[in-house]
């Protein structure tokens, strides 16, 4: 799991620019709306790497690579999280959130499920 707290880029009289992703291609944009208590994912992707960008409200997030312990952190608004191929991950809203899902691989449309495999024991339960 790799987090970034997204800063400033530029800022002037009209406002303020700033970069949630540089030079990375990404096949869907998705923007959930969470319940505060929403428990989503709880599951990995073996092709799919995902970056999920909190625009508003906080979530627990979790993850956990192969062979190594469960992370877990809090993330709030302007928190970027990045999970890799075979990352397990899940998120718990702690009060109603606005989530913006950036996915490369076959997360998406038609093709939401095709790349999704649920853990036998979920990281949040």
């Amino acid at each position: 799991m790799i987090i970034k707290h997204i800063t400033k880029d530029f800022e002037d009289h009209r406002g303020v620019i700033s970069d949630i992703l540089v030079k990375e291609r990404i096949d869907y944009v998705t923007i959930i709306y969470n319940n505060k208590g929403a428990i989503r994912g709880n599951h990995y992707h073996k092709e799919t790497i995902q970056f999920l960008y909190v625009l508003e409200g906080s979530i627990l997030v979790a993850s956990q690579k192969k062979g190594e312990e469960v992370e877990e952190e809090v993330l709030k608004k302007g928190s970027l999280l990045f999970n890799e191929a075979y990352e397990a991950h899940a998120i718990k809203s702690l009060e109603d959130s606005k989530l913006l899902i950036l996915t490369r691989g076959l997360r998406g449309g038609k093709d939401y499920e095709t790349d999704t495999y649920k853990l036998e024991k979920p990281l949040i339960k």
